[in-house]
Order: C-alpha cells, then sequence, then structure tokens
C-alpha cells in the first residue's frame, strides 16, 4: 500500500503567490552549480560573446536608460577592461544561451570618470530604481549586490583571522591557513514579516527612521531554536501587544539590503487592543480593508513601497474581501 501524504489545499492568497514571483526572484535562472568547480568551462564562458558582465560599485549596480524607465547595464565580457578592474568575480548563473558573471569594481575611484563605463549608465542604489525594473534584471542585480556584499565581509576567516580567498566560481571562500581550511559560505538571514488582520482590518506599523508617511506590516528576525510561526507570534506580541493564531505561509523574497531572506505569513489576531514597543517602533495602528482600498498615498499614510513582499501581502488580503 502506498503512502499518500496530505497536502492541505492552498487558500486565495497562496494561490496568487503561485502564479507569480516577487520582486528580486528570477525563477528561470539556472545557477549552474555543476560547473562551477570546472575550471575549463569558466575560461570558456569568461571569455564568451554570450556571456554578460553585472558590474557592482559599492553596493551600487548599474542603470541606464531614463528616470522613468531604467533597466539593468550589461557589459559584454569581450570588453577585457573588467579582468583589471573586478576584486571579485562570480558566475550568477545561464539563462538562455547567456551567462552571467558579477563583478565587484568597488575599487574604482571614480566610476563615471572612467573611459569604458562612459556611456553604459550609472551606479545607483537598487532600492531606488528596483520597482521600475524589469523582474528578471532587478534579480539578476538584487542577486549580484548580496554576493558582493557577502564577499566584502567575509575576507578573513571568522574562525583563526587568516585571509581567505575566493573558490566555487565566487560562492564560497576558503581559510588560507593550512592548520584551519574553513570553508565559508553565502549566508541569509531568515526573517518573518505578516500581514496581521482582525477580518477587515489589518495591523500596520511605523518606524522612525522610514520616509514620511510610510506604513508596513510588521517583521523580525528569527532567533536560534525558533520556528518561522513562533517567530511571527512573539514579534507580533512583542512589538504590538497582539496574541494571533492561524500563521499561514504566503510566500518568500530575497532581500539582499544587505542580507535576508523574507519570509511572508498572514495571522489572525486573538486580541485587538495595541501595546506599541516604542523602541522598535513609532506607532500602529489597525486600518479597514475599505479605507486601504481607497486612500491615495500622501505625507500622512503611504504603503511599503512596490517591490517588497511587504506590498505583496498587503495586496492580497485586500484582494480577497
Amino acid at each position: 500500500m502506498l503512502f499518500r501524504p496530505l497536502v492541505p489545499r492552498p487558500g486565495p492568497c497562496q494561490c496568487r503567490a503561485m502564479l507569480r514571483p516577487n520582486f528580486y526572484i528570477h525563477p528561470t535562472l539556472d545557477r549552474a552549480g555543476r560547473y562551477r568547480r570546472d575550471t575549463e568551462w569558466i575560461a570558456r564562458i569568461t571569455a564568451s560573446e554570450q556571456t554578460l558582465i553585472v558590474p557592482v560599485w559599492q553596493g551600487r549596480n548599474l542603470i541606464a536608460g531614463p528616470q522613468e524607465a531604467p533597466h539593468a547595464a550589461f557589459l559584454p565580457a569581450t570588453v577585457e577592461w573588467w579582468r583589471s578592474a573586478a576584486a571579485e568575480t562570480v558566475m550568477l548563473g545561464v539563462h538562455g544561451d547567456v551567462t552571467y558573471l558579477a563583478v565587484d569594481v568597488s575599487g574604482l575611484a571614480d566610476p563615471a570618470a572612467d573611459p569604458t563605463l562612459a556611456g553604459f549608465g550609472s551606479f545607483l542604489d537598487l532600492r531606488a530604481v528596483g520597482p521600475l525594473l524589469p523582474h528578471d534584471e532587478g534579480a539578476l542585480l538584487a542577486y549580484a549586490r548580496g554576493m558582493m556584499w557577502w564577499h566584502s565581509r567575509h575576507r578573513f576567516c571568522g574562525v583563526c583571522g587568516h585571509s581567505t580567498a575566493s573558490s566555487d566560481a565566487g560562492h564560497r571562500r576558503d581559510c588560507t591557513n593550512p592548520e584551519c581550511r574553513t570553508q565559508h559560505f553565502p549566508r541569509t538571514d531568515p526573517a518573518v514579516i505578516m500581514l496581521v488582520h482582525d477580518g477587515d482590518r489589518a495591523l500596520l506599523g511605523r518606524q522612525k527612521v522610514w520616509p514620511a508617511g510610510m506604513h508596513s506590516v510588521l517583521a523580525g528576525f528569527l532567533e536560534p531554536g525558533e520556528s518561522l510561526e513562533d517567530t511571527v507570534k512573539r514579534e507580533v506580541l512583542e512589538e504590538a501587544g497582539i496574541l494571533v493564531d492561524d500563521v499561514t505561509y504566503q510566500s518568500s523574497q530575497p532581500w539582499p539590503f544587505p542580507q535576508s531572506l523574507m519570509v511572508g505569513f498572514t495571522a489572525r489576531a486573538v486580541t485587538t487592543d495595541l501595546k506599541v514597543d516604542e523602541d522598535e517602533l513609532e506607532s500602529a495602528a489597525w486600518f479597514g480593508r475599505d479605507w486601504l482600498r481607497t486612500h491615495v498615498d500622501d505625507e500622512a499614510f503611504r504603503l511599503p513601497r512596490r517591490d517588497s513582499i511587504a506590498r505583496r501581502l498587503l495586496e492580497d488580503w485586500l484582494a480577497e474581501g
């Protein structure tokens, strides 16, 4: 007799999450892990006309096009400039016939004055243009940014303090101390982000450092020995004094600002009286579904940025009722 696991039927919110990926996700990119140690393959693609360079300068990505419709600027690998300018190189993966290599050019004093880069675009903070980029381009830039951030902070071994060297096409760093040889891999910090509701109202909070009027759903980092569902319950209770139940996974999103994976949930409020932790939030309040649907962003209240999973959680919840 075959055992058939019971798979719960996804709700409307989960079905929508399956139909379209969040920002900064490239579901069709082949990360080509099988080739990362193939030195012949790496040498071939780094000289190929089908390879594009994704430069990163001090955490910023190369962007071209008009302000209202920007796009990622990629350099052909046949431009030899990148070989001497790159402090780090990471093979991101293959999409179709194109291989993408991320290179860190943070050593350039002024990339705008570099004759090779002139005309390709400008280095901008991805958070400033991400919502306007094509999804696949935004995902590549986010991936490149996250990898370079990790490399820049793991140049020395956390075990013995010796220098580390890049390996596996940029996806690992090895301690150079022969008595240590610890291998270090890119890290991602898991965080929960949750749309808490009591039926027709959503709980939104605001931090002092955010742009004027911006409100968002609550979020927090996972602690050791804690499940994601328990993190949701703990964070909501700590930040807003609200007990929740029916914690349901919705979707996730890489958020390389600097190195998080946002794991999205919805949760139903069991209590509704707010007790705000003012060390975490400037304010928090309940907002009705109808009001949120009709309100136009202004200086007093605006929804979270369009490229965030916070916005996705809200939009999906608003579409349900």
